[in-house]
């Protein structure tokens, strides 16, 4: 653990004279000193575009860029390495497959569906998409543990299912889907499924040909990597028959003013200049998460998972919001009397950084009838001592407001 923690720059410093403990993971995990290294040796040595220079710049950078996207095609198990698109984060990956597949594959009275526990960025492209082609959302009810109702999922499936667009991990309550189990359900209808990966490609290990879903996406910033670069994954089927999503460079093959045509896969999405260190930097990130490995990484969160819901159950007053069997490394709660904003700025006096808030799921929060939820989310570098130090600063917000 220590030299885990040794390689998290970030970490070394202290937060109002205490130790930063930083439990807020599932917004934007810290960077190991590798990530921050490759992305510096981009700026410092190697700046240049890729795949159009001749000289000995670019054909460096070109070769790292698309040895990072090899690398996500490994990290996930896809088939070959033109399934993997380069998209800013998990968000544009969604509105990438809404915007294409759904201009190409969805009429008016089909049927997208959704759960009701989806972060806004799956639920916010696929209504825009209804707006303009006449679809229809159907959600998915969960139960009181914030658990997917089989039964009403089954159910809802038919014969206008398109789409079906779920979490592999809620980032407002940690459930994890049966993903695998959902997309079985939906090919029987010839309906494609996209994951939501966002909270999942960190923490548990990923084989998109074993689920055998459609579209796969992900955030690098969460997986210790850069922000704003992100992977899709899509088969190769699909991709080939969806229009571009974006028209410029990188994106063509020829252009007149009479027609263009397109680049092969992937480059018929990645139109633009792409983000060039950040896709290196996400290489690295991988590496970084291969060196631990994600079965290590996955038994270190559930211990701390375990350890943080037993004890914060002790604290008056403190309630659990999902509490569904199998679970993410979330923790989200609420305290009777305490607004989650007010939990969060007294924990960030005692060094804890928690998130407080809706987190970008108003429909999770509407569920189970709370305004918002304070959330602690655990990484690799997080340590008992951590969770400890969470539950007894708990205890502090308590004495104050009672």
């Amino acid at each position: 653990m220590k030299n885990i923690r040794d390689e998290f720059p970030a970490l070394q410093q202290k937060v109002h004279g205490k130790p930063l403990v930083y439990l807020d993971n599932a917004a934007t995990t810290l960077k190991p000193q590798s990530v921050i290294d490759a992305t510096e040796r981009y700026y410092s040595t190697d700046t240049a575009n890729v795949h159009r220079g001749v000289y000995l710049l670019s054909e460096r950078t070109t070769e790292a860029f698309e040895g990072a996207r090899i690398k996500a095609q490994l990290f996930l198990n896809a088939s070959e390495p033109q399934e993997i698109v380069f998209v800013r984060g998990t968000t544009e990956a969604i509105n990438l497959v809404a915007a294409s597949y759904g201009r190409s594959a969805i009429r008016k009275d089909d049927e997208i569906v959704l759960s009701t526990i989806e972060h806004h960025s799956n639920i916010v492209p696929w209504q825009l998409l209804c707006e303009t082609t006449g679809a229809k959302l159907r959600i998915i009810p969960v139960n009181d543990r914030g658990e997917i109702l089989a039964n009403e999922y089954e159910k809802i499936l038919n014969d206008r299912t398109r789409v079906v667009s779920i979490a592999h991990i809620s980032n407002a309550i940690g459930t994890i889907h049966p993903v695998k189990k959902m997309i079985q359900l939906a090919h029987r209808y010839n309906a494609v499924v996209l994951i939501d990966g966002a909270q999942a490609a960190a923490h548990i290990s990923v084989d998109v040909r074993d689920l055998d879903c459609d579209f796969y996406a992900f955030s690098g910033h969460k997986l210790y990597g850069p922000t704003g670069i992100g992977i899709l994954y899509g088969k190769s089927k699909l991709l080939e028959k969806m229009p571009p999503y974006q028209g410029g460079g990188e994106m063509i093959s020829s252009v007149t003013f009479e027609k263009t045509t397109y680049n092969r896969l992937p480059h018929k999405f990645e139109a633009g200049t792409p983000s060039i260190a950040e896709a290196i930097g996400l290489g690295a990130a991988i590496d970084f998460i291969h060196n631990i490995g994600l079965d290590a990484i996955a038994s270190h969160e559930n211990e701390l998972l375990s350890r943080a819901t037993h004890a914060i159950q002790d604290v008056p007053g403190v309630r659990l919001i999902g509490t569904a069997e199998q679970k993410g490394a979330i923790l989200s709660f609420v305290m009777d009397g305490v607004h989650p904003h007010d939990i969060g700025t007294i924990l960030d006096r005692e060094g804890i950084a928690i998130r407080a808030g809706h987190h970008c799921a108003m429909p999770t929060m509407q569920r189970f009838q709370v305004p918002a939820t304070a959330r602690a989310s655990f990484a690799c570098y997080n340590t008992e001592a951590e969770v400890d130090s969470l539950v007894s600063s708990l205890l502090k917000v308590r004495e104050i407001f009672h």
